[in-house]
């Protein structure tokens, strides 16, 4: 592994610290797993989110653990918490906060005095975030992307590490407003929270109708995570599985020179808007925190593969045809991948990573 060259490391502190990241994120998904029973994927896509900087969109019908969830991996981080919970009448001041008026109580003179807001905390639930109204949920955009909050003139730098976890139901849509494609491409994931198997549901009864509570350990506060943020991103990846990342994104772009199967592939056939840049970096952090927790320092195929469908789900625009044919992002991204060979069509030897 390549740690950031303008640090000198020796292979030995290089192997200590992978190890150490290892040994972190497997205590991490264990106290997860004494609250939230099964959903490995899903507690997997949220720490890998978490490692590689990026906000994450949980979708799943109600009761299935999403919020559950959000509130157990706060608990395990020692860093601020805060839940808003989105409703039609929230407004973007109750969110990134206002000025209000104060009074010095020494001279009497008044003042504006900014009031901040939920979204000030590091780890951020956005309950229902597509209950609120497009004007609300723009007030996120900033904060999920840049990291600060701009109240009239005046930016504010939110503290990092910094996360939004946002939940939504994809079945009820009366009294809702689809997220923005704007909005979409800023969740480095979108992980879908399906039902719970037969044993999983026997253990759920057992742990939330006895007399018995489980509560998890802290494990990581702020400075830790972001170390460890730092150390994923000196994984190395090979130009050819850097390539490939890149060629999978283009071949979502419908009538591009690297769409899927060509003419009549499933990208000129379902997909009117293609995933975005933020898709190919979704995929190399992602695969870079993959391969440190399976023991690896370097990026491969496989891991890139692995969150290719959590990274593009939701960065892909859908036309008519799709709908009509029933067919979902899932299956067109499983189709594009059969068709993306992973052999390198050309990458200059020059690149550096």
């Amino acid at each position: 592994m390549a740690i950031n060259p303008e640090h000198e490391h020796t292979p030995a502190e290089v192997k200590a610290k992978c190890e150490a990241f290892r040994e972190t994120y497997t205590k991490l998904t264990a106290e997860i797993g004494k609250i939230v029973v099964g959903h490995k994927e899903v507690v997997e896509g949220v720490l890998i989110a978490l490692f590689a900087g990026g906000n994450v969109l949980l979708e799943g019908v109600p009761g299935l653990g999403k919020t559950l969830l959000v509130r157990t991996l706060a608990e395990t981080l020692h860093l601020p918490f805060s839940r808003i919970q989105f409703t039609p009448d929230l407004m973007p001041a109750d969110v990134i906060g206002t000025n209000i008026v104060t009074e010095n109580p020494d001279t009497g003179r008044r003042q504006f005095e900014f009031q901040r807001g939920p979204i000030f905390a590091q780890i951020v639930l956005a309950d229902e975030i597509n209950r609120a109204t497009p004007k609300t949920q723009s007030a996120l955009l900033e904060a999920m992307q840049e990291r600060s909050v701009t109240v009239g003139s005046t930016t504010h730098v939110l503290e990092k590490p910094f996360l939004v976890l946002a939940t939504q139901n994809p079945i009820e849509q009366e009294g809702t407003y689809p997220l923005p494609e704007a909005q979409l491409d800023r969740f480095i994931f979108k992980l879908v929270v399906g039902y719970s198997k037969l044993e999983d549901l026997m253990t759920i009864l057992d742990r939330t109708t006895g007399q018995e509570a489980a509560a998890p350990e802290r494990v990581l506060d702020g400075p830790a995570i972001l170390e460890g943020q730092q150390l994923v991103r000196g994984v190395i990846v090979a130009p050819h599985v850097k390539e490939y990342a890149a060629r999978l994104v283009l071949a979502t772009h419908p009538e591009g020179k690297h769409a899927a199967g060509g003419a009549n592939g499933p990208t000129n056939q379902y997909i009117r808007c293609g995933a975005s840049p933020r898709a190919a970096q979704a995929l190399l952090l992602g695969s870079k925190v993959k391969a440190v927790t399976d023991g690896r320092y370097h990026a491969s195929y496989a891991d890139i593969k692995s969150i290719a469908h959590q990274s593009l789900r939701h960065r892909l625009v859908l036309n008519f045809e799709a709908e009509a044919d029933r067919v979902d992002p899932d299956d067109i991204i499983t189709q594009i991948m059969d068709l993306v060979p992973t052999e390198p069509v050309g990458v200059p030897m020059a690149v550096k990573v």
